[in-house]
């Protein structure tokens, strides 16, 4: 029975979930940067510089697709490549502060966005969705190990 209820539940949080992806993306359409660049951007300035390939792995696309975008990101002066201190052939990524005060903004409009939703709930539901959000950040860290 209970099996039942979590696969109901998963089901139901999946549809939230991407609907709120979706009104989170419609904000990030004011930055004017391309989806893909927004997410690899969002790796480094929130996890740190990474090499290509970490990026690539990171956002699960290959090499080339990644090497495509920061070339994007490069170009709009949001993120420079400098060489590895340990492997001269390769480069690391790093966001420049260009790169670093866009996506400040690009989280402080997703923010935004959900915070317009949560203040047109009841206070009844709103604290609701902060016991659930505190379950599932547990739950995420009890998994990520």
């Amino acid at each position: 029975m209970q099996e039942n209820r979590s696969d109901d539940v998963a089901f139901r949080l999946n549809s939230v979930a991407i609907h709120l992806v979706r009104r989170a993306r419609a904000a990030d359409r004011a930055l004017r940067v391309p989806p893909g660049q927004l997410s690899a951007l969002s790796v480094l300035v929130f996890g740190g510089d990474r090499t290509i390939a970490e990026l690539a792995e990171a956002e699960q696309v290959k090499s080339p697709t990644m090497t495509r975008i920061v070339d994007g990101l490069e170009r709009a002066g949001l993120a420079v490549r400098k060489s590895h201190p340990q492997d001269a052939r390769s480069v690391v990524v790093r966001a420049t502060s260009k790169g670093r005060r866009l996506m400040e903004k690009g989280r402080e409009n997703r923010v935004a966005v959900m915070a317009a939703l949560l203040d047109g709930m009841p206070a009844t539901d709103r604290a609701a969705v902060d016991r659930a959000v505190r379950a599932l950040a547990r739950a995420l860290t009890q998994t990520d190990d």
